[in-house]
């Protein structure tokens, strides 16, 4: 079942991984100044916002995208980044359960044997963990938020690995790591 770690676990656990927070009390964390980031674009389909130099390292995945992304992006996980995998949106729960996501995100949170209003006062990103045998949980969590996102944005983290996953409301998965082999690993898993 999966659990909530608290922000300020969550915050100290990836800074020791040399991961800096850029929203205060948010999800979106990110590789130091001057390290040598890696990247991985896992796209629905094509996108003329992405960026000309980062063309080069995204796949296309073929339908059903979401499914096939998510279903890729957990097999990664379990193995290639063993241990835990967190999820948390890249601003905070309390506007993703008020404005950002509040028709659909609350039902999902439940589905993973979670009480959304846990999270729903809560002015940070405090992350849901899975653990391995909660990989079903982790797929569905990915696949609807790939499904379901129109403007929010969220991070897939493990707290063990230098590697980050945004799951991006462009349909899209984008994976940084400063482990150049890691993300070649994560690359094998694409459909």
């Amino acid at each position: 079942m999966s659990t909530v770690i608290e922000y300020k676990i969550a915050l100290h656990r990836l800074e020791q991984q040399g991961l800096v927070s850029n929203y205060f009390n948010g999800g979106a964390f990110g590789f130091a100044k001057g390290v040598e980031i890696n990247v991985l674009g896992w796209i629905a389909g094509e996108d003329p916002t992405i960026h000309a130099k980062l063309r080069p390292h995204i796949r296309q995945f073929p339908p059903p995208q979401e499914q096939n992304m998510a279903r890729a992006a957990s097999a990664a996980w379990l193995n290639e980044l063993p241990g835990p995998a967190w999820i948390m949106p890249l601003s905070h729960w309390a506007f993703e359960l008020d404005f950002g996501s509040k028709n659909w995100l609350p039902a999902l949170i439940k589905s993973i044997g979670l009480d959304p209003e846990l999270l729903a006062s809560r002015s940070d990103a405090s992350p849901l963990e899975f653990q391995p045998p909660d990989q079903p949980h982790l797929l569905r969590f990915v696949q609807t938020l790939l499904e379901n996102l129109t403007s929010s944005d969220f991070m897939l983290a493990f707290p063990s690995h230098p590697a980050l996953c945004t799951i991006h409301h462009h349909k899209q998965l984008w994976w940084t790591s400063s482990d150049k082999s890691l993300i070649e690993r994560i690359s094998g898993h694409a459909v």
